[in-house]
């Protein structure tokens, strides 16, 4: 979901932006538009007080690229990495970087069917790790780590995908933080990839330019062509959480329509939520209905009720709601009145 405030200035400049043409046309070589590149970049380092001693890259390829970026440009192949199984991301992600080091689980959730995460002191680190992986918050199975590891000296990387700009973030306890847009940030297609400028300049010989830190940062994100619209759509979303007086104010907002659905599902045995209390996220809330059979009844009735998007992952199935940034608390309000009065006529 993006905020209506964005999606209404993207639309009045769709055909002409800045007395031209549309904003999708124009050159990303162009004066016009590298301002509109570095604006952006300049407001998602205040937004996350990044530190100047980290490159702040646009990258394409989605979350999933960097997959097998990391290990490219973090680890030699003989190499261990530490990585942290939590659920469907952090498996996709320890499937694709076998291919290229050395893979160790830290910890592996799997036992509790991916409702928990595990303790600091369970960690099982490996000494000299490249790096430890893990991934924040697991938008499938709604788990979400309510500390960041330590990891005895070595980087410490986060797929943020889905919590990104949901809440203020230490950058600095990190090596490499990267997330795909299509959460908090913009349309899909576009990277945000955070990285120790130490740590940038240590690829591989082999991998390609395009996922190089280094060549990338080098290039200001423009190695190739990057995807314009997205970018600038980015850049909006930036300006527009800066207005909502940044991510403290973002933080309140989250945390509180967190409380409300859980609040709503806790206090009723006709729904149930799988997670762990101390690990529930604050971005998406799976639950069940105790009369499984009247799920389909759910979504339909919800869709109909103007409630979209609230089937469950097919991975796991049930019911999900993603509650991001520009998701308004009128909305979860809504959702929480439509599933007591769906009660209250199945129950």
């Amino acid at each position: 979901m993006l905020p209506l405030p964005v999606l209404e200035q993207a639309r009045d400049e769709m055909l002409e932006w800045r007395g031209g043409m549309s904003v999708m046309e124009v050159s990303h070589r162009s004066k016009a538009f590298i301002a509109v590149a570095r604006q952006a970049e300049a407001d998602l380092r205040e937004l996350l007080a990044v530190p100047p001693s980290y490159k702040v890259l646009f990258m394409q390829g989605g979350a999933t690229a960097q997959f097998s970026a990391v290990p490219q440009n973090l680890a030699a192949p003989d190499a261990t990495a530490d990585y942290l199984n939590t659920g469907h991301w952090s498996q996709r992600t320890i499937a694709e970087a076998r291919r290229f080091v050395r893979v160790h689980l830290a910890a592996d959730e799997a036992a509790s069917g991916y409702s928990t995460v595990p303790a600091q002191a369970a960690l099982a680190l490996t000494p000299g790790a490249a790096y430890v992986h893990y991934t924040p918050n697991e938008t499938i199975h709604g788990v979400e780590f309510p500390y960041v590891p330590e990891t005895a000296g070595a980087p410490l990387v986060a797929d943020m995908s889905s919590t990104l700009l949901s809440r203020p973030v230490d950058v600095s306890r990190f090596g490499l933080i990267y997330a795909g847009a299509q959460k908090n940030i913009g349309p899909s297609g576009i990277t945000v990839v955070i990285v120790r400028d130490d740590l940038a300049g240590r690829a591989r010989a082999a991998t390609p330019l395009v996922f190089d830190y280094r060549a990338v940062a080098e290039a200001e994100s423009m190695q190739n062509t990057p995807p314009t619209f997205g970018w600038y759509v980015a850049g909006l979303v930036f300006q527009w959480l800066k207005r909502q007086g940044g991510l403290e104010a973002m933080a309140r907002r989250n945390r509180d329509k967190a409380a409300m659905l859980y609040g709503a599902i806790d206090a009723s045995d006709f729904y149930s939520n799988p997670v762990a209390r101390n690990c529930r996220s604050w971005m998406n809330v799976p639950f069940r209905l105790a009369r499984t059979e009247l799920e389909p009844v759910f979504l339909a009735e919800a869709e109909a009720a103007g409630l979209a998007n609230l089937a469950g992952h097919r991975a796991v199935g049930g019911l999900r709601a993603s509650i991001y940034n520009a998701m308004p608390a009128e909305g979860v309000r809504a959702l929480v009145d439509f599933m007591r009065d769906f009660e209250r006529r199945h129950g």
